[in-house]
């Protein structure tokens, strides 16, 4: 497994970037947790709908996400909103997504990203045929796309990989393996040894990272994406991580998991790792954490202030949202909509 940086906060390999720029992706993370901190609140508030919390995830998702230039595509699941916001996606949008705004999914034409996907690893396929438009076009524009270990359970996982290994599209899958499809553990879910073994299968490289290692995720999604720009095929990546809250808001992990195992991940929090690196290279100071996150908590609070001015669609627009020119068989359906 490829490790950059211990829990302990000590580097073991090369690091991928300097000193600043650690110190940027440190504050990234840190953002990363107060969104999604403040969005489990605002669920339990009844602002927003079911939350998937992702903390713990942080790394898995900042380290993968800044190695993308602004032509790229990203294609994520419900569980990825640091990585979509890292890619441009308005941080209000995401948030609209989660009050039942059908504006929320309808980013400015400009980002490459596509609304999250709620179904379990249908968006995959998407991911796929957008990186192999891409290469139809002649470009080197890549995808790439995020889904849980559960989601490899599924067979839009095994067209996609299939695919995309056939016909060298540029795609990077990353697969966050969190240990949980939902209450059910990754031994229960599949007899591999890993998940990036899989990658063998379809004739494509599998790396498997420490994900919640910043330094090793952003090293292996940098040699993926190379590999995918140069026209070299796709990459299964592996970032072996933890969920440290419930698969939703609507779940109780308590059930199925212990507390011993989630005080063993608490050890290997990727936020502490970075943090203990970058004190003892003399760049991190309590004063600079306290105003990490007094920053990170005002960003936020002004997104859900945009997100909640949005107005919603009438029943109306919803049907317009769906095509550019509606079928005769809804525009009757429309019509009817309007006067309820």
């Amino acid at each position: 497994m490829l490790q950059i940086l211990t829990p302990r906060g000590e580097l073991v390999g090369d690091r991928p970037v300097d000193l600043d720029d650690a110190a940027d992706l440190y504050g990234e993370m840190v953002f990363a947790r107060t969104y999604d901190r403040k969005g489990v609140a605002l669920q339990k508030q009844g602002r927003i709908a079911t939350y998937a919390p992702f903390e713990g995830q942080e790394a898995a998702q900042i380290g993968t996400a800044i190695t993308l230039e602004p032509g790229d595509w990203m294609v994520p699941s419900y569980r990825e909103p640091a990585a979509m916001w890292m890619h441009g996606y308005p941080m209000e949008l995401v948030l609209a997504t989660r009050r039942g705004t059908e504006m929320g999914g309808s980013p400015p034409a400009s980002v490459r990203v596509l609304p999250p996907s709620i179904p379990v690893g249908s968006h995959m396929l998407h991911a796929v045929g957008l990186a192999w438009a891409e290469r139809l076009q002649g470009t080197d524009r890549v995808a790439i796309t995020y889904f849980g270990d559960g989601a490899t359970s599924e067979g839009d996982f095994h067209e996609a990989m299939n695919f995309a290994g056939v016909f060298k599209a540029g795609c990077v899958f990353v697969c966050q393996n969190n240990g949980w499809a939902i209450s059910l553990p990754r031994a229960e879910q599949t007899a591999a040894e890993t998940i990036a073994a899989k990658a063998v299968g379809y004739g494509m490289p599998g790396v498997l990272v420490d994900g919640n290692d910043v330094f090793a995720v952003l090293a292996a999604t940098s040699a993926a994406v190379a590999r995918a720009r140069a026209g070299e095929g796709p990459t299964l990546i592996e970032a072996l991580t933890y969920r440290m809250g419930p698969h939703s808001t609507t779940d109780d992990p308590k059930r199925y998991r212990t507390d011993d195992e989630l005080a063993e991940w608490r050890e290997r929090d990727p936020l502490e790792r970075l943090r203990r690196y970058l004190e003892a290279e003399g760049s991190w100071t309590p004063e600079w954490q306290a105003e990490l996150e007094r920053e990170g908590s005002a960003r936020v609070e002004r997104a859900v202030e945009l997100a909640e001015q949005i107005q919603p669609f009438t029943a109306g627009e919803t049907f317009d949202a769906m095509f550019a020119e509606l079928p005769d068989s809804l525009l009757g359906q429309r019509a009817m909509a309007e006067e309820l």
